[in-house]
């Protein structure tokens, strides 16, 4: 899989969400190899977008149709100053990826030297994780070639998953968590949207 993240202030949230439903509705069908999206806001107007792909030559053909550059064209003006693109190679998915039932999604980003500490971390006993934290539906770890990771992790609703925040994780967990959300950054997409193909 490949994952491409997009990331930009946007105060035009409805243009911006209107215009990805018309990418959804319109260009879709075109997009071999797409799989689907994660999409919302901050409340401080951060829009991030998480792109998945069957790989990177299905994301490069896809970039490279004509309808695809008049339609990225457009959604460059509706946000406000600059906008990230981040592609990355390296994904790792935690039961299943997620679900587009999800109530409430949150991005972390942020940066490792042992990735494979991050990627052991998303994926070892997953179904204790399910126990103990049942509201989390699943996620994906993109790793870019530095160490910078984006995780995004699906729950049932922000509450359900304020509620688990508040249980105290095994002590080896704990530790794994302090070392990989150090210096990390968290978005959290109070009200997301999804598309699938």
């Amino acid at each position: 899989m490949f994952i491409q993240i997009i990331q930009g202030r946007c105060t035009r949230q409805q243009e911006l969400h209107e215009h990805l439903d018309k990418w959804r509705n319109e260009l879709s069908s075109g997009a071999q190899g797409w799989l689907g999206g994660t999409y919302g806001f901050t409340d401080d107007d951060m829009f991030v977008g998480v792109v998945r792909f069957e790989s990177r030559e299905a994301a490069m053909s896809n970039s490279g149709r004509p309808e695809q550059d008049a339609w990225a064209a457009r959604m460059m003006e509706l946000f406000h100053g600059p906008v990230e693109f981040h592609d990355c190679d390296d994904v790792t998915l935690m039961m299943d990826g997620g679900s587009d039932d999800a109530g409430f999604v949150q991005v972390i980003r942020g940066r490792v030297d042992d990735v494979d500490r991050l990627k052991s971390m998303m994926t070892a006993d997953t179904d204790s994780l399910h126990e103990m934290r049942p509201e989390i539906l699943g996620g994906t770890l993109a790793i870019e070639p530095d160490g910078t990771f984006t995780e995004t992790v699906a729950f049932t609703s922000e509450d359900a998953a304020r509620q688990g925040e508040q249980l105290e994780p095994p002590p080896e967990v704990r530790s794994d968590l302090e070392y990989a959300m150090a210096d990390a950054q968290f978005y959290d997409l109070h009200r997301p949207w999804f598309a699938s193909r």
